[in-house]
């Protein structure tokens, strides 16, 4: 618990400090406004892609531990998805209790280019995919794994900005969120697996 305030109390301070200096919608202006609207394709495909990669993560670890009968690589996949249920949690939290305005509401020149439904505090499509990539980084420590995954989490919560869903100080706290949900749960698999093993070495 002490660990999760830390967390929130990160959270808090950082908005705080943005929404303070007016930098939040002075920065997203530029990001939405002034945008390349080229691209505006691929950002939509990079948020689309968020859920499905967020679900099947940890769908396609768990299947291939049960074909291959891999312990080890089961217990992966359990982590990388109560990582994504943790985070949805938090997410879900948040949003109801703070209730802030999508940005497009509050300011009618922000242009809004793809669905948008609860509360913009934090961004959920954020905290989906840096939970996703912080924990395939942790389950496999490869850079092969690391790299692609938190490129992707950065487009991800980039093309929230871009598509003028959400604020920086929304898509900078849906990443710690993610991120801390993955790190916590890693923290907790851990101590599980040890007690597991200190109790199976006892009999």
């Amino acid at each position: 618990m002490r660990k999760i305030g830390f967390w929130l109390s990160l959270c808090f301070v950082l908005v705080n400090t943005i929404v303070a200096q007016n930098l939040d919608i002075d920065l997203l202006r530029k990001i939405n406004i002034e945008r390349n609207q080229a691209l505006d394709p691929a950002f939509k495909f990079i948020t689309n892609s968020v859920s499905p990669i967020g679900i099947g993560a940890p769908l396609v670890v768990t299947s291939v531990g049960f074909i291959q009968k891999n312990a080890t690589l089961k217990n992966k996949g359990y982590y990388i998805g109560s990582t994504l249920l943790s985070s949805a949690v938090i997410t879900t939290t948040l949003k109801f209790t703070i209730d802030r305005e999508r940005p497009f509401v509050t300011y009618p020149e922000i242009q809004k280019l793809t669905g948008a439904g609860s509360a913009s505090f934090p961004s959920g499509h954020t905290s989906e995919a840096f939970a996703t990539a912080t924990s395939l980084s942790l389950a496999f420590p490869k850079w092969y794994v690391i790299a692609p995954a938190y490129v992707w989490a950065g487009a991800a919560g980039y093309s929230r900005m871009h598509l003028g869903v959400h604020y920086p100080s929304d898509v900078l706290v849906g990443a710690l969120v993610g991120a801390g949900s993955a790190w916590l749960c890693h923290e907790l698999n851990k101590h599980l697996q040890n007690k597991k093993a200190s109790l199976s070495a006892s009999f």
